[in-house]
């Protein structure tokens, strides 16, 4: 197939959450031309939930050749199947892409949810004019993606990218253990009865969710900014060690938590500028993702082109 062929067909891409799934519709121009979501019944099985919204996404945009399908959890690139998940356990038992390949008329990829966004942003959001680019995610949980030369770097089983596992300092504290959403809840709600001031005492500690946290922060309060500075102080350590090792061209930050750009932002690339070489950190880009909560379902979308 021709490339102009490629670039005329119309392409839907999934992203399989822990609440909803969320799927964009992309036209030949690659726009996004609309979007539908649904929630997602955990106790319910994934596959008919996805063939149902299948059947949904082909009443509101007509029929579709190929679909990208983004799920939380490492796929083993040898059988296609979910390796681990730490949100959808339950996926490493079956053959995802099997039963809706059985059941299905459309093509079907399946990717890593962090891979899948890294590639949107890549292809039409922050990453746009560069061709080596390392992604990170700081939402549910913190996800890294590495894009090389155009492609996704997957590694030899396809387990590539897992910044959030990355330990931080020596008693093996990993990223993803204090960088997450629940996380950076978890230490706010330790430290809450040290600040006394806060906006977010007006809150029941029980109920202070990540949101809660931005939302106070971008108002103001000194001691939520704090605590996502504090979180962005730790992303930037983990990071400083990536751009030391691949001097790469291209950072892009995405996910929930960058709703407060600026105050984790600042402090990641403050914290990476401190521990990186500075001809490395002087040559390497670092940005907020502009796909926002998009990303995801449009890498999916755009990984489906070629299949």
């Amino acid at each position: 197939m021709t490339e102009a062929n490629i670039q005329s067909e119309k392409l839907i891409g999934i992203e399989v959450s822990g609440s909803m799934l969320k799927a964009v519709c992309l036209d030949g121009g690659r726009n996004i031309v609309g979007g539908l979501q649904t929630p997602v019944f955990r106790k319910e099985e994934t596959a008919p939930q996805l063939i149902v919204f299948l059947k949904d996404l082909t009443e509101k945009f007509g029929e579709f050749e190929k679909v990208g399908i983004a799920v939380p959890g490492l796929i083993n690139r040898q059988t296609q199947r979910v390796a681990f998940s730490t949100h959808f356990p339950e996926h490493e038992k079956i053959d995802l892409l099997g039963e809706l390949a059985a059941s299905v008329r459309q093509k079907i990829i399946i990717e890593n949810d962090a891979n899948a966004a890294a590639y949107g942003e890549f292809r039409l959001g922050a990453g746009q004019g560069s061709r080596n680019m390392f992604y990170i995610t700081l939402g549910k949980g913190v996800g890294g993606a590495l894009i090389f030369e155009g492609r996704i770097w997957h590694g030899i089983a396809g387990f590539a990218g897992e910044f959030g596992h990355i330990a931080i300092n020596e008693d093996g504290v990993k990223l993803e253990d204090v960088a997450s959403a629940a996380n950076i809840v978890r230490r706010t709600r330790e430290r809450f009865s040290q600040d006394s001031t806060s906006s977010l005492g007006s809150l029941d500690e029980d109920e202070i969710g990540i949101a809660d946290l931005v939302r106070e922060a971008e108002n103001g309060d000194d001691f939520a900014r704090l605590m996502l500075e504090r979180t962005g102080n730790y992303v930037g350590t983990a990071l400083a060690g990536v751009i030391n090792l691949l001097n790469i061209e291209k950072v892009v930050v995405g996910g929930l938590i960058m709703q407060a750009e600026h105050l984790v932002l600042d402090s990641i690339m403050r914290r990476a500028r401190e521990l990186s070489f500075v001809p490395s950190f002087d040559s390497t880009s670092i940005s907020r993702g502009s796909l926002k909560e998009n990303a995801t379902a449009v890498g999916a979308a755009l990984l489906s082109e070629n299949l």
